[in-house]
């Protein structure tokens, strides 16, 4: 009761500080509308509806010059939630709107109109039951691919793909989260805005020197490559005035620069996605591209488009080498429907990475239903490859039940090598700042806990509610299979893409799990880095109740002060 009394008063404080628009539109036809911003004020609250089509805005300023566009999805009759536009000198906007306005009546009539509201805040104040508590989630919006990740003095930086203006996929543009410890995030303002090459989507930033490069696509009619730089350490860049860098013409998908030192060749390499192949590249200067060769041609899963590239060289004490690691993100594809991640284990000389395993065999980094984008750190600490994962899926990533904010990132892991027959494979273990946060032991799950399981050969752990919702997993160690049943884990209802069980190799014997639960999440991982799972769960309330079959649980608090 408290929660709700101190949030009501957050609300009217917000409204106090709010006023309409009081700004009829200029309607210019049976699509078109012009609205003068009044001057003087911070933000312009902007009403979404999110079952309409978007409106086109074209934001002008005083000199009628065109400063920004960006496709939002006005309320036309009901109000979802508002998103903030920061004025900063705009006199006019003029809108658009798409779709038959035959069924949705009159322009001028809309309730975008009344419900405008001029501000000099925006509250972020949570109102969404299922936002993690201990995972990295947009403050409000739309979030995708992690992108331009690197560390720096002590600090971990954070981008990636935002939509400011809606909770769903539109408005490519750079987020910017930053934290000291990999848990607790501090977001920071925009880094990179859209511009007329097109959208900032996905790239990678490199440490160089005093200096932070971020190198990423530009989306326009054609995706080609682009460079800013920062002299602030990453807070604030100045896009390259020779943009674009690095152009094709003979494919269509053609994104996600990485790009990277190579202390064994003395230059920088970068890998991007091309269709369903990945290229490579060198460079002296991060500017001038020289091609070098490609990878992928009857490797792998090719069931979808091959995106956000990775490639680095992974030590490892267990199988006693050094391997070079492609991260290879692929939509459709993956191995339940939808999104995933594969991965590839070989050399590569700075020219050409050379695939140690055969082309038909593929390897996934994760075997749920909500892992995806998968890229690592640049210049993290103590040699570490630490990654972050998009924890949703392209299957339904637009519909999960949440309105002020959509998707959080995985927990943050350490990557390593392992081998198990013939083949090398990527382990995956939780990274050692999660253990900063185990609290105490606790007699029941709770809405945000880890759960750790000793196991024996054959095993079943069944998470529930009062509701009857539940989340049933199960290991074979006979079959060495490890399973997660989410089909009756909640509101399965938004796609019918979402219910389903999803199955993993354990590549041996598994000893002890451990699972992590943060509200509409849950992540499993065999202790010794051998399997991993992640998959979104929505219940009315949470599982408060286990049931665990040939093992022995301990639950642990999980503290996120």
């Amino acid at each position: 009761m408290k929660m709700k009394k101190t949030i009501l008063m957050l609300m009217a404080v917000m409204m106090a500080l709010a006023t309409k628009a009081q700004v009829k539109p200029t309607v210019l036809g049976d699509k078109h509308a012009m609205l003068k911003v009044k001057q003087g004020e911070k933000y312009l609250l902007l009403p979404v509806q999110e079952s309409e089509d978007i409106a086109a805005i074209a934001v002008l300023n005083g000199k009628n010059d065109m400063v920004q566009r960006m496709n939002v999805k006005l309320a036309i009759d009901r109000v979802d939630y508002y998103v903030p536009y920061e004025l900063k000198g705009a006199a006019l906007l003029d809108i658009e709107f798409h779709g038959d306005r035959r069924q949705k009546g009159a322009v001028g009539e809309f309730v975008c109109w009344k419900e405008m509201k001029y501000s000099d805040r925006f509250d972020t104040t949570n109102r969404e039951r299922f936002r993690p508590v201990y995972h990295h989630t947009p403050q409000y919006g739309w979030m995708n691919d992690p992108n331009g990740m690197f560390y720096k003095d002590g600090v971990w930086h954070l981008y990636y793909q935002w939509n400011p203006y809606g909770s769903q996929w539109e408005n490519m543009t750079w987020g910017h989260s930053t934290s000291r410890d990999l848990i607790h995030w501090e977001a920071q303002p925009t880094a990179l805005e859209m511009d007329w090459l097109g959208s900032i989507f996905s790239g990678s930033c490199v440490v160089k020197g005093d200096e932070v490069v971020a190198m990423y696509t530009s989306a326009g009619h054609h995706q080609t490559q682009s460079l800013a730089f920062s002299k602030d350490g990453g807070r604030t860049f100045q896009k390259y005035a020779g943009n674009p860098v690095l152009t094709t013409s003979d494919v269509a998908d053609f994104r996600d620069p990485r790009p990277f030192w190579n202390e064994d060749i003395k230059a920088w390499n970068l890998i991007l996605a091309a269709g369903q192949e990945m290229r490579i590249y060198s460079s002296k200067d991060l500017k001038d591209w020289k091609y070098e060769s490609s990878f992928g041609k009857e490797y792998g899963c090719h069931g979808g488009v091959w995106e956000c590239p990775d490639l680095f060289k992974v030590k490892s004490e267990e199988v006693n080498s050094e391997k070079w690691v492609l991260i290879c993100n692929i939509n459709p594809g993956g191995p339940f429907g939808g999104s995933a991640t594969q991965y590839f284990v070989g050399q590569f000389d700075g020219r050409k990475f050379t695939c140690e395993s055969m082309p038909k065999v593929t390897k996934w980094l994760d075997y749920g239903k909500d892992h995806y984008a998968t890229v690592s750190f640049y210049n993290a600490p103590e040699n570490r490859r630490v990654v972050l994962a998009w924890m949703s899926n392209w299957q339904y990533a637009n519909q999960v039940p949440t309105k002020q904010f959509r998707s959080a990132n995985s927990i943050p892991r350490d990557l390593g090598l392992f081998t198990h027959g013939n083949e090398t494979y990527v382990s995956v273990v939780p990274s050692k700042e999660m253990l900063a946060i185990r609290g105490g032991k606790l007699k029941k799950p709770t809405e945000t806990c880890e759960i750790v399981v000793d196991m024996k050969n054959q095993a079943e752990i069944v998470l529930t509610n009062s509701k009857g919702e539940q989340v049933t997993m199960t290991y074979d160690g006979t079959k060495q299979k490890f399973t997660m049943d989410r089909t009756k884990s909640g509101d399965v209802g938004f796609s019918e893409a979402f219910p389903c069980v999803t199955e993993a190799p354990t590549y041996g014997q598994v000893k002890q799990l451990r699972i992590f639960i943060d509200r509409c999440s849950i992540e499993v991982f065999d202790a010794d880095g051998k399997m991993a799972m992640t998959n979104l769960v929505f219940p009315s309330e949470a599982y408060n109740e286990m049931k665990v079959k040939g093992g022995k649980a301990t639950v642990f608090e999980m503290r996120n002060e």
